[in-house]
């Protein structure tokens, strides 16, 4: 067994994969990767740390995802001629630890695909260069990055195209209310091209302007400004929600409520929406309980292939290494806490939290999980981090992170029992998930220490580092969920598409399940797309014509 990297060694592989994955906003779980050259001991570390992530090697008759180069160019070249497979995409990563691994002019002319990311038209459409060395550069280059997500979003097309075959789409309106960047660019197309009208909301944090220029030079209706004051950006949802659309795509159910609390009258035009958050369904099943919903929402968050892979591996990688990121970027006189080999708390131990907990483990923190669902903390024991309460797990930990998208998880009380310049961030999340303002009543003094980062220190000194002002880390300060995982939840967005439109008068006035068949199709096409093959579904026994299921015991001989 390997020994565990020295913390040098772990700090240069941790830095290394999130840049790679900051710069392609690709996961990491789920890729074949090859390591050629370098330092043993430096493979050994990446190796572990992919590894931890839920990437594997490739073997010898697999193609690779990732070519991680970390010794002399004339070797890399070598290895990336060998292991490029025409029609697959394959990353080739320079992450030479002191001088380049990777020589870019070796495969002919290369252009850039989308920022940090060099493609080489001359050699293979499916060869992406990325070097771990290099900034990527500032320009957001919004068409390639709509065009390199789309790239990596084969099931959600596979989805898409049949909905456009149908026809069902024709004639219908739909409103994305969703985190507008590259991923959700993606999905806005494809609806159109699958033949509906699509008018677009999202909140002045959740905005990329340049991909909202993207979909507005597409003939798509965009009601979003980064720069929105509450005021205004309360105008632009109740202008898409003017627009009258026939179903409503929606990430937090804040259009939703928006709709039943201020357009009343829009509800019995709609077939209904989908819902797509943890914390976005919690509400609407409260006024479903209330007989206070007015439509039908199906309720995506819990659909298998989106609550699996979108929260635990997505959330669990993007929150986790924007957050790292930021950190970062401090200067030394921040003071922070965070180290290779330090402490982190956990808040909730749900899909997110396991996630969450997942990557931090993998990136060498110890992990605490704080769990008020004893059946969850128990969980979190048998997957082996420490349990504690909250106000106790915190005292000495460099990095606490919530995932609960319940507000005030991380209370006044816990805010005040945070090791000294702690770091604190939010996963997922909802408003005051930190209790920021209770701080501020309480005497805390805002300052800010870098970028998205503040300082929060109370009158008797004690100071606490809050990330992108309690704010859903990934979304608001990173480029969101990996495009993968994103691809999963929104095939599932256009399953639920297809059952509203198909179904959506039957259905009753409350958060629905999504149809299990839904799942299934959405997790085959993205098995095939991994290019890997499933059992083929077997038929259950009761299921077939003219034969009843046996019930009956015969572990005491047959029965009479």
């Amino acid at each position: 067994m390997p020994s565990r990297p020295d913390l040098e060694t772990l700090a240069w592989a941790s830095a290394a994969v999130r840049h790679v994955a900051r710069t392609t906003n690709l996961l990491v779980a789920g890729r074949r990767h090859r390591i050629v050259g370098g330092d043993p001991r430096d493979r050994d570390a990446l190796d572990a740390l992919l590894g931890g992530l839920g990437a594997r090697p490739a073997s010898a008759a697999e193609p690779v995802d990732q070519l991680w180069c970390l010794g002399s160019p004339e070797a890399s070249t070598a290895a990336v001629e060998d292991a490029l497979v025409p029609g697959h995409a394959m990353v080739v990563v320079d992450a030479g630890r002191h001088q380049p691994a990777v020589d870019e002019d070796a495969f002919g002319p290369v252009a850039p695909v989308r920022p940090g990311v060099l493609g080489v038209p001359m050699t293979s459409d499916d060869l992406f260069l990325v070097s771990t060395g290099r900034e990527p550069e500032d320009d957001p280059a919004a068409v390639a990055r709509v065009r390199w997500a789309r790239r990596w979003m084969p099931v959600a097309r596979a989805v898409a195209a049949e909905l456009r075959d149908s026809g069902l789409l024709r004639g219908t309106r739909i409103g994305v209310a969703m985190v507008l960047e590259p991923k959700t660019a993606v999905l806005s197309l494809l609806l159109r091209d699958a033949g509906a009208e699509v008018v677009v909301y999202a909140h002045a944090d959740e905005t990329d302007d340049a991909v909202a220029d993207v979909l507005r030079r597409a003939g798509l209706t965009v009601h979003a400004e980064s720069t929105a004051t509450l005021a205004r950006a309360r105008e632009l949802a109740l202008a898409m929600l003017d627009t009258r659309p026939h179903v409503l795509l929606d990430d937090g159910s804040h259009l939703v409520r928006l709709a039943h609390q201020e357009r009343p009258d829009l509800l019995p035009t709609m077939l209904g929406a989908a819902e797509e958050t943890t914390s976005g369904l919690r509400p609407l099943r409260v006024m479903a309980a209330r007989g206070a919903l007015g439509i039908p929402v199906v309720a995506v968050n819990d659909a298998r292939s989106k609550t699996l892979f979108d929260n635990r591996h997505g959330t669990g990688q993007s929150t986790v290494f924007a957050a790292l990121d930021l950190v970062d970027g401090l200067p030394s006189a921040s003071g922070h806490r965070v180290r290779p080999g330090g402490s982190a708390v956990v808040a909730g131990f749900g899909h997110v939290g396991e996630g969450v907990a997942l990557v931090l483990r993998a990136l060498g923190f110890a992990v605490t999980v704080a769990e008020t669902d004893p059946v969850r903390a128990l969980q979190a024991r048998f997957a082996g981090h420490a349990v504690a309460p909250l106000v106790e797990a915190v005292r000495d930990a460099d990095l606490v992170m919530s995932a609960t998208g319940v507000r005030d998880t991380i209370s006044l009380a816990v805010l005040r029992a945070c090791a000294p310049d702690a770091v604190v961030a939010v996963a997922g999340g909802v408003d005051q998930e930190v209790a920021l303002d209770d701080a501020v009543a309480a005497g805390a003094v805002r300052a800010g220490v870098g970028r998205k980062v503040d300082r929060f220190t109370f009158p008797d000194g004690h100071g606490v580092l809050v990330l992108d002002d309690g704010g859903c880390v990934n979304i608001t300060a990173a480029e969101g969920n990996p495009v993968e995982v994103m691809d999963l939840s929104f095939a599932v967005q256009l399953g639920a598409v297809r059952m509203l439109l198909e179904h959506g008068d039957e259905l009753p006035r409350a958060v629905v399940p999504i149809d299990p068949e839904v799942d299934e199709v959405t997790a085959r096409a993205a098995l095939a797309a991994f290019g890997t093959s499933a059992e083929p579904p077997v038929r259950p026994a009761a299921a077939l014509p003219d034969r009843e299921p046996d019930v009956r015991t015969h572990r005491f001989g047959d029965p009479s």
